[in-house]
């Protein structure tokens, strides 16, 4: 558990003000200004500079934060685990959308077939929520589809998988096989913006000089199996992973088209707090799902 001061300087850290800090903590701004200054004596140096009259942190700064906000994280997992003595084993990790709804449900079952102690609890979120969740330590460790600062994090790969483009078996995409722009005369049923898969495919039109715009129509819907529905009623054409779509796949409810210039490969990764005390415990809990792979 972390002292007073350093909550100060979590919080300030967050929030880069130091008259809102006071507010937030009902505490002065002198006070605010004190613990800091305690800090930074003890410390040796600035903890935080303005720079276009914005609070940054120095170097010092930043070491200090990415430290204690490990700790602090590591702390909570100490006090669930003394909390739970005698009780069922507890993990809560967090899951993309993806992972969480279309890779894990099975892995979870099979874990928990095999032991009755466990309780799993898993959460569904975005990838900055999850960090988010990380860095509090409300989940133990994460497992992100896409995007993350690897820098930032010990890191695993779960597990590599297909980004693929999808179709109903009565359209002609069903068979043959096509480049990228002969699928820009069909409507695109994709998800909103800011999710995962969308900015995939984003980027990945980016790099050819198209857009979701280039489409003959776009329909956006925020849920993975309505768009799935559309799409098996030829409604349009969508691109996902190709584990979101594996059961309407093997059914023959949705067919994989054949796009020769379209071949995109991504990471899932078993992302954990660099440098935590529990490293170990998560590297065990690592090994088991990737003998599900």
């Amino acid at each position: 558990m972390i002292d007073f001061r350093h909550e100060t300087f979590l919080h300030l850290c967050e929030i880069r003000n130091y008259t809102k800090t006071a507010g937030e903590l009902n505490i002065t701004q002198p006070a605010v200004s004190q613990h800091i200054k305690y800090l930074e004596e003890i410390y040796g140096g600035k903890l935080f500079v303005y720079e276009n009259k914005m609070l940054q942190l120095t170097p010092r700064g930043k070491m200090l934060y990415d430290f204690l906000k490990r700790m602090s994280a590591d702390f909570e997992q100490v006090k669930s685990k003394i909390m739970s003595i005698g009780e069922q084993t507890v993990i809560s990790f967090g899951a993309t959308l993806t992972i969480g709804e279309f890779v894990m449900p099975e892995i979870i079952l099979d874990l928990m077939r095999k032991d009755n102690n466990l309780h799993l609890n898993m959460l569904v979120e975005n990838t900055k929520t999850l960090i988010d969740k990380l860095y509090s330590g409300e989940v133990a460790f994460v497992l992100l589809e896409g995007y993350f600062n690897k820098a930032e994090f010990g890191y695993k790969l779960f597990r590599k998988e297909e980004f693929i483009s999808l179709c109903s078996p009565q359209s002609p995409l069903s068979e043959g096989e096509y480049v990228l722009e002969d699928l820009l005369n069909y409507n695109l049923v994709l998800r909103e913006i800011g999710s995962g898969t969308r900015d995939i495919l984003e980027q990945e039109l980016y790099r050819r000089n198209l857009s979701v715009d280039s489409f003959k129509n776009v329909i956006e819907i925020g849920n993975m199996n309505a768009i799935k529905e559309l799409v098996t009623q030829d409604i349009g054409i969508t691109f996902m992973y190709k584990a979101a779509a594996q059961k309407e796949l093997e059914k023959g409810q949705l067919y994989s088209i054949n796009v020769k210039d379209f071949n995109v490969i991504r990471e899932f990764n078993f992302v954990y707090l660099k440098d935590s005390v529990h490293v170990e415990e998560y590297f065990d809990w690592f090994k088991k799902l990737e003998r599900y792979n």
